[in-house]
C-alpha cells in the first residue's frame, strides 16, 4: 500500500517531524538537526501519536495485521545520541506491540552508532521480580549440599595454605610480624580476662549447687569436689572459654580482615607481592594458639575457686574441697583440657581469618562474615569436643 509523503510539521530549532498513519502502516519523516535541543517537543508528540496508532485510538490497526512503522531519515542533517535514543524508543514501542520498524535512508556515518545498540533489548532489561520461584525440596537439598561441599573445599585449601605458611614461620621466625602477634594476643587474651572470669565463676557456682542438690540426698556432698573438678578441667573450662573466644576473637578477626577485603587492601597486598596469609593470618593464628590454653587454665582455676566458695554453704571446708580436687585431678586430665583448648584456639583464629578473606562486596558483607565465623567456629568446636569425648572413652586420655 503506497502512502503519500506528508508535509513535515515544523519543529523549533531547525528540526521537523511528520507523522502519517493509515491502517497497519505508519510513516515518520524526520528532517533537519535532530539533537537533544530540538527533540523536546518532537519526542513527546510523535510517541503520543504512535501510541494512539498502536492502540487503535486513531486509525484503527486491523487485528489480523502487523503494524509497520517506516522512518524516513533522508533529510537528516545531523543526528546525535539523543536522536539515536529517540529512534530506539520508537523501535522498542513497536516491538512491544508486536510490530516492526524500518529505517530508511540512514546516513552511513550514523549506522555504526546505531549498530552499537543492537539488539536494543539489552537496553530494556525485564523488571526484577521480588517473587521467589518455587523450588522443590530435592532442589533445595541439592543446592545446600553443593554450598556445603564448596565451603568444605575452601576450608581444605585454606588449611593447606596455613600448614605451608606455618612451616615457613618456624623456619623463618625473624620474618614473622611479632608486633602484630603481641597486639592480637593482648586484645584476644588480656582483654578477655574479665568476661572469662565472670563466666567461669558463675559456671563453678552453678555446677557446685546443682551437684550438691543431687548428692545431698545420699549424704555425699563431699564428692561434689570430685565431680566439679573433673567436669571443669576436662570439659566445661575449655569449652566455655572456646565459646567466649569464638564470640569475641573469631568475629573480630573476620570483621577486621573482611573490612580490609572490602576496601581492596588485601588485593593491594597481593599486588605488592606480599602474601596475605603470612601478613594477616599467621599473627592471629599464633596468637589464638597461645591465648586459648592460657585462658582455659585460668578459667579452670576460677571455676574451682567459685565451687569451693559455694560448698561452704554445705559445711564443706575449703581444705577438704582442695584435698579432694588434688586426689581427683591428674596430669592427663589437665593435659586433655589444654590439648582441646589448643585445637579450639586453632579453629577460632583460623575460621575467623578464613571468613574474613571470603568477604564479598556490599555494606552487609562484613557483618555476614562475622556471623558466619562465629557459627562455623561453634559448630567445629562442638564437633572436636565430641571427638575428644569418644577418644577419652576409648583411650582414657
Amino acid at each position: 500500500m503506497s502512502m503519500p509523503t506528508p508535509v513535515p510539521a515544523v519543529a523549533p530549532d531547525n528540526a521537523t517531524a511528520a507523522w502519517q498513519a493509515s491502517g497497519s502502516l505508519a510513516r515518520l519523516t524526520l528532517a533537519g538537526h535532530v539533537n537533544a535541543h530540538t527533540l523536546g517537543n518532537i519526542w513527546h508528540r510523535i510517541r503520543t501519536q504512535q501510541a494512539d496508532w498502536l492502540t487503535g485510538s486513531g486509525n484503527a490497526t486491523p487485528a489480523d495485521s502487523k503494524p509497520v512503522l517506516t522512518i524516513d531519515l533522508a533529510q537528516i542533517g545531523y543526528l546525535d545520541g539523543a536522536g539515536i535514543a529517540f529512534l530506539i524508543d520508537l523501535q522498542h514501542a513497536q516491538q512491544r506491540a508486536g510490530g516492526s520498524t524500518e529505517l530508511c535512508n540512514l546516513d552511513a556515518r550514523y549506522q555504526p552508532l546505531m549498530a552499537q545498540y543492537q539488539p536494543f533489548d539489552n537496553l530494556y532489561p525485564p523488571p526484577v521480580s521480588n517473587h521467589r520461584p518455587h523450588t522443590s525440596l530435592i532442589e533445595r537439598i541439592g543446592k545446600a549440599t553443593e554450598a556445603v561441599a564448596d565451603d568444605v573445599r575452601h576450608q581444605v585449601v585454606f588449611i593447606g595454605q596455613l600448614a605451608s605458611n606455618l612451616g615457613w614461620a618456624f623456619r623463618n621466625p625473624r620474618l614473622l610480624r611479632w608486633n602484630d602477634f603481641v597486639g592480637v594476643a593482648v586484645e584476644a587474651g588480656v582483654a578477655a580476662l574479665p568476661i572469662v572470669s565472670l563466666v567461669a565463676f558463675l559456671i563453678g557456682v552453678i555446677l557446685a549447687f546443682q551437684s550438691a542438690i543431687g548428692l545431698k540426698q545420699f549424704g555425699a556432698e563431699t564428692f561434689v569436689a570430685n565431680l566439679v573438678s573433673l567436669s571443669i578441667f576436662r570439659e566445661l573450662g575449655p569449652l566455655m572459654t572456646a565459646i567466649l573466644l569464638a564470640g569475641r576473637s573469631s568475629a573480630a578477626f573476620a570483621a577486621e580482615i573482611g573490612t580490609m577485603t572490602v576496601n581492596n587492601e588485601v588485593d593491594a597486598l597481593v599486588t605488592g607481592g606480599i602474601d596475605p596469609i603470612r601478613f594477616l593470618v599467621l599473627p592471629r593464628l599464633l596468637a589464638g594458639l597461645l591465648v586459648a590454653p592460657i585462658l582455659s587454665l585460668f578459667s579452670d582455676l576460677i571455676g574451682i575457686f567459685a565451687a569451693s566458695m559455694t560448698m561452704l554453704a554445705y559445711q564443706v571446708p575449703f581444705v577438704t574441697f582442695y584435698e579432694a580436687v588434688l586426689k581427683t585431678i591428674h596430669l592427663n586430665d589437665i593435659m586433655s583440657g589444654l590439648t582441646k583448648s589448643l585445637l579450639f584456639g586453632l579453629i577460632i583464629s583460623g575460621v575467623g581469618c578464613l571468613r574474613g578473606m571470603e568477604t564479598g562486596t556490599g555494606a552487609a558483607a562484613v557483618g555476614l562474615s562475622a556471623t558466619r565465623a562465629v557459627v562455623t567456629s561453634l559448630i567445629l568446636i562442638v564437633m572436636v569436643d565430641g571427638l575428644f569425648a569418644y577418644i577419652s572413652y576409648k583411650t582414657g586420655f
